[in-house]
């Protein structure tokens, strides 16, 4: 029997120690610190991998701290478009969701996909059309929407950048020729996911995500793309990304990690670390990456000044962190 572990993530990016006050930074903790311990009480109780990843991502998006689902970013346009994927290690099942505006966790329906089997990307109506036939959970747009991502939206647009979630104070403070300053709205960050083996052995992936702010209308990112955002194989590993989506779709980098161990021979934490500090980079890719191999071994390397992640082993207290 393997021992059980989990990982998760709710983005990676600009977070200063500076630019997080105490408060805010305990809020962080403590969501992570309950959406691992919510996963790790499901796995320690025969739960597979991938009701664990699922779980943890349906948290993650029904709280506003972070960019996937309730508290999504606007696109240009002043919508939502969101995407999800989930990945079954046990035999390379995979589904995905794009461009939905509706659904109140795309990671259900994403796993729907994967269950039904005949496709394993579907977006906008069609996704939608799914997952009203299977009865998952509609809302209407507004519940996506938060003061502080209008906000985000306005200011952004006006500076006329489209910019990844956790770097939107950066991009906004240089447009406008002040200090780099931390913005209240900024403080959400983008992609979600979760990586996990139970006690079998088995391994999954899932991530969700409200994309870009000011982002394109119908812009696609890394995350619901089996291979560049996800992907897990009980051979290898299981894997989620977070960052800047179009250098991890060039790179595949999710599937890169296994590539690496399966024919490089490199360990779950070589393969990773290679794949945010050198092949990212060289393409000017920021961002970073939860993963987990069939033994149990962690790995969550990022190349930004922070990432929002916490991991946790069979049953040890969870272990949270932001920064370095």
């Amino acid at each position: 029997m393997t021992l059980p572990a989990l990982a998760l993530h709710g983005g990676a990016g600009t977070i200063t120690a500076a630019s997080l006050s105490a408060q805010d930074a305990r809020g962080y903790h403590q969501a992570l610190h309950d959406i691992a311990t919510a996963a790790q009480a499901l796995l320690l109780d025969g739960g597979s991998a991938l009701d664990a990843v699922c779980l943890a991502v349906q948290m993650l998006e029904d709280c506003p701290l972070f960019n996937a689902g309730h508290g999504a970013v606007f696109t240009h346009a002043a919508t939502h478009e969101l995407d999800a994927a989930v990945m079954d290690g046990r035999d390379l099942r995979a589904g995905a969701i794009a461009g939905v505006s509706r659904l109140r966790n795309p990671v259900h329906t994403a796993r729907a996909v994967m269950e039904d089997g005949a496709h394993v990307l579907l977006a906008g109506a069609g996704a939608e059309a799914f997952a009203q036939e299977r009865g998952l959970a509609f809302v209407d747009p507004s519940y996506f929407s938060t003061p502080m991502r209008r906000e985000q939206l306005a200011r952004v647009r006006d500076a006329g950048r489209v910019v990844l979630d956790h770097d939107g104070a950066s991009a906004v403070a240089e447009a406008s020729g002040k200090p780099r300053t931390p913005l209240d709205e900024d403080r959400k960050m983008g992609t979600v996911g979760a990586v996990a083996v139970d006690r079998h052995g088995h391994l999954a992936a899932a991530t969700s995500t409200g994309g870009m702010t000011n982002k394109r209308v119908g812009r696609i990112g890394d995350s619901p793309l089996i291979g560049a955002g996800t992907y897990a194989d009980d051979r290898y590993a299981a894997i989620s990304c977070t960052g800047s989506g179009e250098m991890f779709i060039r790179t595949a980098a999710a599937y890169d990690v296994c590539a690496r161990m399966r024919y490089a021979g490199q360990s779950l934490a070589d393969a990773a670390d290679a794949v945010v500090h050198q092949s990212l980079p060289a393409l000017g890719g920021t961002g970073g990456l939860i993963a987990v191999d069939r033994h149990g071994n962690l790995a969550l390397p990022f190349n930004t000044e922070g990432m929002y992640r916490a991991h946790v082993r069979g049953a040890d207290a969870p272990v949270t962190a932001i920064h370095r």
